[in-house]
């Protein structure tokens, strides 16, 4: 490398070298850049790059950083549980980066706070929803004696400590990306998405942990991970941390038949639908053969009417009368605990709504309404809520114990998910999960899928009877 000093900068969302010609030795990230005339690299390889200069023992001036050391006094202590200690002793064995994948319940804040405790930088927590900001904002408040900053939700603040959602991390990080010395992902299955890994590129930190308890996309993009965050370093599932840390649970299966009227219909949809993929030699064994679907119905009235077909046995299988009887005999058997109802459609979450006089809350309800019948629900002043996907993550509701499943995907997270809304531990907690399968269609395809985790194994049980009652 040359002699002379070079300067290291920060400049939207990536790193410049000052002082180096377009044939000077310089770190391996680094890429001539002749539109500026100077060495280019990813903001994210920062870590390395210092690492480089240093082992080379190359003169150099670091005005890329921009964050701070501190010493954070906490307000409080608390003493970590065995498995929060060993996921943080493995996180900083890793150099203070890496993933830790932990279940709904289990404690993953505090993982987070004895992180930021040990760094002692500036640190910058990112969360998917504006809900879980504001959890963020309260829990940082109370554990530090720092100043709290918020981006998202119409703020603008950076503190010692900040929360960001990961839209708005995306959307601030090329000017804010070098003021972080450790970046805290919650939910970090959300962080390979094409846009929000951009936040992760953009920025210095040297340290990062990233959090979630369902780490797998089904498009195979949680692999990315391990270069945007660092290595799994520890993981936990449910059901080893049932009975001593989380609510002891149980996974029940209940199967409902259609109707006379209603097979009739479900049957001479599907056929439709199966017609056309024979015309046209798609099978659905795989992704591609869905999007091959999707393609060949866009192109004919044929093809419309088979996606039509599609949706209409879909809407059948989902939606039959006999999964609101089962609910109503749920609802009655479970009438002095706090329930949850998750569906795949806000249709049957306003159905039910109506019918059963139970809260909606869907992407359609407003913040303050939301706010509203969580308080009321965590209270005890309304025993049951009904929702489609909003609720399955990012959402404090400590001591529900029952969920029922009248329909959903076929993700084994969105699965674990909504059984860890129950999980929270408190005396005498036992949780339990019904899971209402339409049989002989294909739902019972789609429950197999989600039910495939390591958390429903060994945990569900099938009733002889369908009926309850």
């Amino acid at each position: 490398m040359n002699a002379a000093t070079l300067v290291l900068r920060f400049d939207a969302g990536t790193l410049l070298l000052d002082g180096a010609g377009a044939e000077a030795r310089v770190p391996e990230a680094f890429r001539w850049d002749a539109r500026v005339l100077r060495w280019r690299a990813p903001a994210w390889e920062y870590r390395r790059v210092v690492r480089e200069l240093i082992k080379e023992k190359t003169a150099y001036e670091d005005h890329a950083r921009a964050y701070h050391r501190f010493d954070f006094p906490t307000k409080f202590l608390v003493e970590p549980r065995p498995y929060q200690q060993e996921a943080i002793e493995e996180w900083k064995r890793a150099q203070h980066c890496g993933v830790v994948v932990l279940p709904t319940g289990a404690g993953k804040s505090l993982v987070a706070q004895m992180a930021i405790e040990q760094v002692k930088r500036s640190t910058l927590v990112v969360v998917p929803t504006l809900d879980l900001m504001n959890q963020w904002y309260d829990l940082l408040l109370s554990c530090f004696d720092a100043e709290v900053g918020l981006i998202g939700g119409g703020y603008f603040e950076v503190g010692a400590l900040t929360v960001s959602t990961y839209a708005s991390a995306f959307r601030f990080m090329e000017r804010m990306g070098n003021r972080f010395g450790l970046v805290i992902f919650d939910e970090c299955h959300h962080l390979p998405s094409n846009i929000f890994r951009h936040a992760a590129e953009m920025c210095i930190a040297p340290f990062r942990l990233g959090l979630t308890a369902t780490p797998e996309r089904a498009d195979g993009e949680d692999t990315l991970l391990e270069r945007l965050v660092g290595p799994f370093v520890f993981r936990r599932e449910t059901h080893e941390l049932a009975g001593e840390y989380l609510a002891d649970y149980t996974v029940v299966r209940l199967r409902v038949d259609l109707s006379d009227e209603e097979r009739a219909a479900y049957e001479r949809e599907r056929e439709v639908f199966r017609g056309f993929l024979k015309s046209k030699g798609i099978g659905l064994g795989s992704l591609r053969g869905w999007q091959m679907f999707v393609a060949a119905s866009a192109r004919s009235q044929e093809g419309r009417r088979a996606m039509l077909a599609y949706r209409e046995s879909k809407r059948i299988a989902l939606g039959t009368d006999s999964k609101l009887r089962v609910l109503g005999e749920l609802l009655q058997r479970h009438r002095r605990e706090k329930v949850l109802v998750f569906t795949a459609e806000n249709e049957m979450v306003y159905r039910i709504s109506r019918r059963f006089l139970v809260p909606a809350i869907t992407h359609e309800t407003g913040v303050k309404e939301r706010r509203q019948w969580l308080e009321a629900f965590n209270k005890g002043e309304v025993l049951a809520l009904v929702t489609s996907k909003v609720l399955n993550e990012g959402v404090n509701i400590p001591d529900a114990s029952v969920a029922v499943v009248l329909s959903g995907s076929g993700s084994t997270r969105e699965h674990v998910q909504r059984l860890g809304r129950i999980l929270r531990k408190f005396p005498g907690k036992e949780a339990i999960l019904y899971e209402v399968v339409t049989q002989d269609t294909t739902e019972e395809h789609i429950s197999r899928r989600r039910g495939a985790g390591e958390q429903f194994r060994g945990q569900t049980r099938q009733p002889e009877e369908p009926s309850l009652i």
